[in-house]
């Protein structure tokens, strides 16, 4: 062939991997970066819509099932623990307070911060950090269908949402106010927010501590997660589970677990209890009697903290602690009071030796764990909320906020070795949804380009060949 038509046989070539490439990394952008074609979770209505078409179905009626539930209840729905004075305006202002972060001493710190809604409603954190960086002594339990709960807090010494929403407004470790009404003072100065509380409260003097906790634990009362996989299952789909959730609630029911993980929300009976009446059980009952849980309260260092003794004084609650949930406990890593444990599985094994008395095998661990990954339900989608603006106005922080160093703590009132205070420190790795691992190719995209950049420059090479002819 002579050098003409091989320069321009180069040239076809060169334009129509050019003219193929555009196409490709138009396409694959649009799959790499644009949204995802499932919605991240339902709206309240779409959810309580789901709930209603199921509701017709008993919960009782599991004797068809391939394998017998733990408990034969469902979540309930939001419409069924709402109050009747939860009006929209006031969900929304509640929403705007849980999110905003001037109401802490440094402007830096908002409920959302230790309660991330966007994710498991934890923190993330061995224990959670506050102002100035302080850390506290214990994990930060997730938001997520706390309205199941009886009482609040690790130890129970909030009855109700609105009681757990006042302590960590002036908690030196946590949102750090001097005290709660120079909060309220905060509020009063934004017109935004005043506006908002008139219009849900009315009266002269609306911008109260129980008005803002009532409007808080208001919103947090819509964060319920229904529809799991679980619950279809308990309302008559035997196919929502898969086999190996199948056997791991078999193991779960032979090791006994729902004998304190039981109900809807796999919290014992706190759905039905009167708040304040809370639902506590000992961190260890084979203590001392089982070798492998003596191991683990030593590794985990899980006796560092008295749990409900603390509040109570009662020698007899010495390291008791509430009765977790276990709907979307996939996603509250890291697990117990202290944040201690990484894994569900090792999490599931220090359960089986100190509360049931039972070492299990890897195999079993993986396996509860898969069904308790059944647990986790739709999330309401959540949008953050914009807040009332003080732009041109004066500010609701003064120009020092945060300037001031950590305070001084006494490292005896600290609970856990100086060791856990380090890893109190490092946050969780991020997770990066949708994104593949292992290997070390290129995405497609950068493929694509490579191919338009390569197209391009054979067929320049082409050209220049065939003029130079």
């Amino acid at each position: 062939m002579s050098r003409q038509p091989l320069a321009r046989a180069v040239f076809v070539v060169g334009m129509s991997l050019l003219l193929i490439g555009g196409p490709i990394v138009s396409t694959v952008g649009a799959v790499d970066g644009g949204p995802s074609g499932e919605a991240v979770g339902d709206t309240l209505d779409e959810t309580a819509q789901q709930t209603a078409q199921t509701s017709n179905q008993s919960s009782n009626e599991t004797s068809d099932l391939p394998v017998e539930p733990p408990t034969s209840q469902p979540l309930p729905s939001y419409e069924e623990v709402r109050q009747p004075n939860d009006t929209e305006a006031k969900i929304e202002l509640g929403k705007k307070l849980f999110f905003d972060p001037r109401l802490s001493d440094t402007g830096s710190i908002s409920c959302n911060t230790c309660h991330n809604v966007m994710e498991g409603g934890d923190g993330s954190r061995t224990v959670g950090r506050g102002v100035h960086g302080q850390t506290g002594p214990r994990n930060s339990p997730t938001v997520w269908n706390a309205v199941f709960m009886s009482t609040q807090f690790w130890d129970g010494r909030a009855d109700t949402l609105e009681q757990q929403a006042k302590g960590p407004i002036t908690a030196g470790v946590e949102m750090g106010m001097p005290t709660s009404e120079a909060a309220m003072e905060k509020i009063r100065s934004n017109e935004g927010y005043v506006e908002m509380y008139e219009e849900v409260y009315g009266g002269e003097n609306p911008v109260t501590l129980n008005n803002t906790v009532d409007a808080i634990a208001a919103y947090e009362r819509t964060l319920i997660t229904p529809n799991s996989s679980y619950d279809r299952y308990v309302r008559g789909d035997e196919d929502a589970l898969t086999e190996r959730q199948l056997n791991g609630m078999e193991t779960f029911k032979e090791l006994g677990c729902q004998g304190c993980h039981s109900g809807p929300a796999f919290n014992g009976p706190q759905w039905q209890m009167e708040n304040g009446n809370g639902y506590y059980q000992k961190l260890g009952v084979y203590q001392g009697s089982n070798p492998q849980c003596d191991q683990y309260i030593d590794r985990y260092n899980l006796y560092a903290d008295s749990g409900r003794a603390g509040v109570t004084g009662d020698s007899s609650d010495e390291h008791k602690f509430k009765v977790p949930t276990l709907r979307n406990v996939e996603h509250t890593a890291p697990y117990f009071h202290n944040g201690q444990v990484r894994t569900l599985e090792n999490a599931t094994k220090v359960m089986a030796s100190c509360q049931v008395g039972q070492n299990i095998s890897d195999q079993q661990a993986e396996n509860v764990t898969a069904f308790m990954t059944s647990l986790t339900g739709q999330y309401p989608e959540q949008q953050m909320p914009r807040i009332p603006s003080r732009s041109g106005g004066e500010p609701m922080l003064p120009e020092d906020a945060g300037d001031a160093s950590a305070p001084e703590t006494d490292a005896a009132a600290s609970v856990g070795t100086p060791a856990e205070t380090a890893a109190s420190q490092q946050t969780a790795a991020p997770q990066q949804a949708g994104v593949s691992g292992g290997g070390d190719g290129g995405s497609p995209t950068s493929t694509a380009a490579f191919m338009m950049a390569a197209a391009l420059i054979i067929a320049l090479i082409a050209v220049a060949y065939a003029q130079r002819k």
